[in-house]
């Protein structure tokens, strides 16, 4: 074996073969896959091989897609063969029907079929109980050693090598960045390493210092004695029973996600770890774990409590914490993770290769990443008691139905605001997110209308003191806990240089000065979206979304490292409490609380202090009322918060949580990063222009066109009642050109609001129609702010 290569895979599965094929497609030669056993010997060889597409996800959809489109140009045994979701409840059937309009967003040709049809296609299913179906006829299934083999062959011709046979003992770093592999047949110097480890990613990762929290999990599938002559079935999901189904010859395999999983390897007080040589292998059969799928299974197929079982695999596959996949480059530079495939990997393989190839040739992910991104989890998955309890609920909860603010339960709470017993005991409704407890609304203000409640999903979790909530903020004034936001300090004499850099405004301006800014990648997509304020010379404050602080915090130091920037950049997000005080009487509340007037200007920060608590004073809005962000340490938290409670009852103050938030920047206009705004969108399409300063040099600068061929859209339909959650089909004389990005329902304009990217030339006063639930709802173009 050489010593040395450009690139080096760790892992010979569907995984490591696709990325080094698109790696060989990209021009890169100089590239070795390593394989500890043979190809395949992980969770490849004994995979189920479904091959489904659409997803929840617009990102991950094309992803599917894209395999799709690969495998039927591979010799591996690719069967299009269709593929069948059933629902056994008028609940399934509504999140159908909603996945029929991502489909068609999508352009997926995904139809809602009837009973039926669904037993024509499928002839050993009964429709006892059967509410209805969907077929996708581009679904299908594949041999996944076939794939894998395929792809090896086309990265070998491509100029790849493939060492089989070869153990990865470690990862060699200096300076932050990988230099290289440690195998038991040699070292190899190397400038990028790709960890593909399946199972074994955990393990790899720590070699190299970083954490890919993932769970190894007993999945189990039965195949069966020959009980049908159908030349061709599809694929058969029935989730409300917990199983699936696919061909396999003259039989059939079936299995599913049981409520009492079973981890493998993992425990609350360790880490992973799987035998070294489990090569190759599978766990003993556990016929008591699998009895509840086995039952389930014989009431939508009956045959299958007659025919002969010809084995029950069992075989570990890596789970992550949220059922996403771990891609992209770790905070080691050059060492990237395409693991924790939640076993729907060959569904994604070819993908996974092409994006994650896609990302080490250009320096940057190809498109919206972010919640596949090995960053996306916070400090707290370095704990394996956290990332077990996660991975188990998620896998025992694959096949539930995804309802609007859906929330898991395992491991709660984590992370709190010094106000959280407050806002417990002021009977809090709360969410989480990045591990943060975070108040949705707040059951003592269900004084709303109920007559406003959505209909359909939007419906779903909907409470009355949301409108509430949104309205006191309107009229009066809302306080709402932000202490979650995350906040990043940059520090020294690059580091304005280095803002400056990285941001499409100009953000070194005065002291005192809070500038919105967008950051923007090569192709001029908006990769960060955040405020930044000039605490001093050399001293910036950047905040962010709760969910995008490692994201954020990653990029600012990636060109800092790029640049040579003298810059010290820190996570400072714990030590500070926000709360957001808005409305018409904010300025009422904080009178005689003080030592001066809070007449700063809007877009200026100020030190000053409320009642006894020390503050910075942002003047910035969220919800298009004036007020401020006031951010105190966190030892002071509950002090401000009880403070500025106390002086806002006089003057209606309400406390509301993050979904009138929502409500209220629906209304104004304001972007979400990571919905209506993310890398494969550009400000200027966005409506964000006015934060491009032109005449200043920052990445993404020459990428831009300041008349782009679309533009972010406000809709107002006209049902009230019709409200858009997100991805739901948008037609233009009756034919789809976009998709939602997000919506909700406005209380001060009494409308169902959406926003959607459409033709330019699409103005104020164009028609569409948003596909919702199945029903096509009339709407139009209108402008912002509706209030």
């Amino acid at each position: 074996m050489s010593d040395s290569a450009r690139i080096v895979i760790i892992g010979g599965g569907v995984g490591g073969t696709s990325v080094a094929y698109h790696l060989t497609r990209l021009g890169e030669r100089d590239v070795v896959v390593l394989e500890r056993d043979e190809l395949t010997s992980g969770s490849t060889f004994h995979s189920a091989g479904l091959v489904g597409q659409l997803r929840a996800d617009p990102t991950l959809t094309r992803m599917n897609q894209y395999s799709v489109e690969l495998y039927r140009t591979l010799d591996a045994g690719w069967t299009e063969c269709g593929g069948i979701k059933l629902a056994s409840t008028p609940e399934r059937m509504e999140e159908i029907r909603r996945q029929i309009g991502w489909a068609r967003a999508s352009g997926l040709p995904l139809e809602e079929i009837s009973v039926a049809e669904a037993v024509e296609l499928f002839p050993l299913m009964d429709p006892e109980g059967v509410v209805g179906a969907a077929y996708l006829p581009t679904d299908g299934q594949i041999d996944p050693s076939q794939l894998c083999y395929a792809l090896a062959a086309g990265a070998r011709e491509g100029g790849a090598r493939i060492r089989t046979g070869v153990r990865v003992l470690g990862v060699r770093t200096a300076g932050g960045r990988v230099t290289g592999v440690v195998t038991d047949h040699g070292d190899l110097d190397c400038e990028i390493v790709v960890n593909c480890g399946g199972m074994f990613a955990a393990e790899i990762g720590r070699m190299a210092g970083v954490r890919v929290p993932i769970v190894p999990m007993s999945h189990q599938y039965v195949v069966t004695d020959a009980c049908h002559d159908h030349p061709r079935l599809p694929t058969l999901r029935d989730p409300d029973l917990l199983v699936y189904y696919r061909q396999e010859v003259r039989g059939l395999v079936m299995g599913g996600y049981e409520r009492t999983c079973a981890p493998w390897t993992a425990a609350p007080d360790s880490y992973d770890a799987v035998p070294a040589d489990f090569n190759g292998r599978l766990l003993p059969e556990d016929w008591p774990r699998f009895e509840e799928i086995s039952a389930n299974s014989r009431l939508r197929v009956p045959a299958m409590g007659d025919v002969g079982i010809r084995k029950l695999v069992n075989g570990p596959e890596a789970f992550t914490p949220d059922n996403e996949f771990c891609l992209g480059e770790s905070e080691v530079a050059g060492f990237f993770v395409a693991a924790g495939f939640c076993a729907h990997g060959i569904a994604g393989a070819g993908g996974i290769g092409k994006v994650t190839a896609e990302w080490i040739a250009g320096g940057e992910p190809p498109m919206d990443l972010w919640h596949m991104d090995v960053r996306r989890f916070g400090r707290h998955y370095r704990s394996p008691s956290y990332t077990l309890k996660r991975a188990v609920e998620n896998y025992e909860t694959y096949y539930d139905i995804p309802y609007p603010g859906r929330q898991r339960s395992a491991g709660r709470p984590l992370r709190t605001s010094p106000a959280y017993p407050w806002h417990a005991a002021h009977g809090a409704v709360f969410g989480e997110k990045a591990g943060w407890e975070r108040v949705d609304f707040y059951r003592a203000n269900d004084t709303g209308d109920e007559g406003e409640r959505p209909g359909g999903w939007a419906g779903r979790g909907w409470s009355p003191a949301i409108g509430a909530e949104h309205r006191a903020t309107r009229t009066a004034a809302g306080l709402f806990d932000e202490s979650s936001f995350a906040k990043i300090e940059v520090t020294g004499p690059g580091a304005a240089e280095l803002l400056e850099r990285v941001c499409a405004n100009r953000v070194a301006r005065e002291v005192g000065a809070v500038v919105y800014t967008q950051a923007l990648n090569r192709r001029g997509g908006i990769e960060c979206d955040f405020t930044v304020t000039r605490r001093g010379e050399e001293e910036f404050l950047v905040v962010t979304g709760t969910a995008f602080g490692g994201h954020d915090l990653g990029r600012l130091r990636r060109q800092a490292a790029l640049t040579g920037a003298k810059a010290r950049i820190a996570d400072v997000t714990g030590q500070y409490a926000c709360f957001a005080l808005w409305g018409p009487r904010a300025g009422d509340v904080v009178a005689g609380l003080t030592p001066g007037p809070m007449d700063l200007p809007f877009m200026t920060a100020r030190e000053t202090t409320v009642g006894d608590v020390p503050v910075l004073a942002l003047a910035v809005t969220f919800v298009g009322e004036p007020g401020w962000e006031l951010y105190c340490s966190s030892e002071y938290g509950r002090a401000l918060w009880e403070t500025l409670w106390r002086a806002g009852r006089p003057h209606g103050l309400v406390a509301g949580g993050y979904r009138a938030i929502d409500s209220l920047r629906l209304e104004k206009g304001y972007r979400v990063w990571g919905a209506d705004i993310g890398p494969e969108t550009t400000p200027y399409e966005a409506g964000l222009g006015f934060c491009v300063r032109q005449d200043k040099d920052f990445i993404g600068r020459d990428a831009l066109d300041p008349a782009p061929g679309r533009r972010l859209r406000c809709l107002v339909l006209a049902d009230p009642r019709a409200v858009a959650l997100g991805n739901e089909p948008v037609r233009l004389a009756g034919r789809v050109v976009s998709r939602v990005t997000s919506g909700g329902y406005g209380y001060t304009a009494r409308a169902s609001v959406a926003y959607a990217y459409l033709p330019a030339e699409a103005g104020e006063g164009t028609e569409v129609e948003v596909e919702i639930e199945g029903a096509r709802v009339p709407g139009a173009v209108v402008r912002t702010p509706l209030t």
